[in-house]
């Protein structure tokens, strides 16, 4: 039977019973997103605050924690709901708002981590001209533009996913995702996924350009340098690094899991990596 993209509720299939269990998993889950709540909005307040912090890689910082309160708060009220819940149904249009929320937080996490790889990169190998080349005015220009495009560009994600003819309602994840919506289409989705692939590319392929040209020139300056630009380099690039390669992982198993058969893998482990780039990554950001 054809259902059309108007239905009224998505259901999540991936949820387990656990019976009583699921007031202690919900205990857990709040725990977490009051810890990520309050953390990000501390290091935010200190930031706009203290005006000796108003510089480039700070308002960089200050982005990177918004946005994390962005996904998080994409993520945990749904997941708290569904935790308690006998039936694990979302109303449509909060699920679209759910995949839009959480679509455009991994594309500003992206874009915001390749500029901040380039904030260091002209830190490092030009200190002297860091001053002029990297401005306060130019980090918030940045900033809003990289906004501004992750949000134009999704909607048109969304537009062509609200065309759609849908044949069934069950997503098979513990939250609504864009590629298993189409999938359930009837219609003919080669546009949606002509517009996916391009869509990806300029999420993750794009952003890394910068990123690895930052680092090349970053790591010839280490090379070539001092013992002290080395210290430097290490000191100011390692969390970066690390904040990197860690989202990386999360979100490549998150598209693997979303575009090939997992059945191999243990549920609760499937579970523990869907999650793992919107839990990990907005607890281990302000630590680092």
């Amino acid at each position: 039977m054809m259902v059309n993209s108007t239905l009224s509720y998505f259901l999540l299939s991936t949820y387990i019973h656990v019976g009583n269990l699921r007031y202690l998993y919900f205990m857990i889950t709040a725990i977490v997103y009051i810890v990520i709540v309050v953390a990000n909005t501390s290091l935010i307040v200190v930031i706009c605050v203290n005006r000796s912090l108003h510089e480039p890689m700070y308002l960089f910082l200050c982005s990177l924690f918004v946005n994390e309160l962005y996904g998080s708060t994409g993520l945990f009220p749904s997941l708290l709901v569904q935790i308690l819940s006998d039936i694990h149904t979302v109303f449509a249009p909060l699920c679209f708002l759910q995949i839009f929320c959480l679509f455009t937080y991994v594309h500003i996490q992206f874009c915001n981590l390749a500029v901040m790889s380039y904030d260091r990169y002209l830190a490092i190998c030009y200190p002297l001209q860091y001053n002029t080349r990297m401005t306060s005015n130019k980090a918030v220009i940045f900033i809003i533009l990289i906004w501004l495009y992750s949000f134009g560009k999704f909607m048109i994600t969304l537009s062509l996913n609200i065309r759609l003819t849908l044949c069934g309602n069950i997503i098979n994840s513990l939250y609504c995702n864009n590629y298993l919506v189409v999938k359930l289409a009837c219609s003919d989705t080669q546009v949606n996924n002509i517009y996916g692939y391009c869509g990806t590319f300029l999420t993750i392929v794009v952003p890394l350009f910068p990123i690895l040209f930052s680092y090349m020139r970053i790591l010839r300056v280490c090379f070539s340098g001092s013992k002290q630009t080395r210290q430097k380099a290490v000191s100011t690039c390692t969390p970066h690094l690390v904040s990197l390669l860690n989202f990386s992982f999360g979100c490549s198993f998150e598209i693997l899991q979303s575009r090939f058969d997992m059945s191999g893998v243990p549920s609760v482990l499937r579970i523990i990596l869907s999650l793992y780039f919107l839990i990990i990554q907005p607890l281990m950001n302000p630590v680092m």
